[in-house]
């Protein structure tokens, strides 16, 4: 399939949607939110003296993103070009994952805390902008245990059809859904900030509502019903992709 069929694919138009939630959700997780201060801090210079100002908080942003979203795409893209090599055993592959997507909803909503823990590296880039891509690859590397449940969701609905140009676009979906909120915080728009104070007096229920999606998504996947929505999707979306 081509990277044109690949976008008005029904299956993508429903993977992304639920790719920037995931990434939504792994920034509003219990390990990330209460960092952003301080990684923002960090990757602005300011926690080593240098004076803040907006520009340099949201340059430091965006490297930060950049630096972890370069791990999570590959990752994304090696899990699209395996799933084309095990599309055999596409079936048995997409319930056995379906099984795992529900005991992660599980352990997003906190039933399962045994998982529920990060990998911290002792070593730390040096403060600023010149740290900041280091920093997001130590962040995706050190945190991926903790953010796991909504990463490895992602991972098979990249990895599903074996399509390299799919898990990109469902990648980058997911990226930017953990990536844009920390740029906001940066430019420091009041409404972002009222947001996320909201969202920490309900965290229990936003941790919750994350966990009950995968948990469904889940469902979907062991039961068989993920192909058969995939498969309507496209059929609607190829209907009016077709000329008159």
């Amino acid at each position: 399939m081509d990277p044109g069929e690949i976008v008005i694919s029904g299956g993508l138009w429903f993977a992304v949607p639920i790719a920037l939630a995931a990434g939504l959700m792994s920034f509003l997780s219990p390990c990330v939110l209460p960092l952003v201060p301080g990684y923002l801090g960090y990757v602005s210079g300011a926690t080593g003296g240098t004076p803040r100002t907006r520009s340099r908080m949201t340059l430091g942003a965006l490297l930060f993103v950049a630096g972890f979203s370069l791990v999570f795409m590959a990752v994304f893209v090696l899990a699209g070009t395996v799933g084309r090599f095990l599309l055999q055993y596409g079936d048995l592959i997409m319930r056995i994952g379906g099984v795992l997507i529900i005991v992660l909803g599980l352990v997003f909503i906190g039933q399962v805390t045994v998982l529920q823990r990060q990998v911290k590296p002792t070593w730390r880039p040096r403060t600023g902008l010149v740290g900041a891509p280091l920093l997001g690859i130590l962040f995706a590397l050190g945190w991926t245990p903790c953010i796991s449940p909504t990463l490895t969701a992602v991972g098979f609905l990249a990895g599903y059809g074996g399509e390299p140009w799919r898990a990109v676009l469902i990648g980058l979906a997911y990226c930017a859904g953990l990536g844009v909120p920390f740029v906001l915080v940066a430019l420091g728009f009041g409404w972002v900030g009222s947001s996320l104070g909201w969202v920490r007096r309900h965290i229990r229920a936003v941790n919750i509502a994350g966990g009950v999606l995968l948990v469904i998504i889940g469902v979907l996947m062991v039961t068989g019903l993920w192909s058969v929505i995939m498969s309507e999707l496209g059929a609607v979306i190829g209907g009016f992709s077709t000329p008159l």
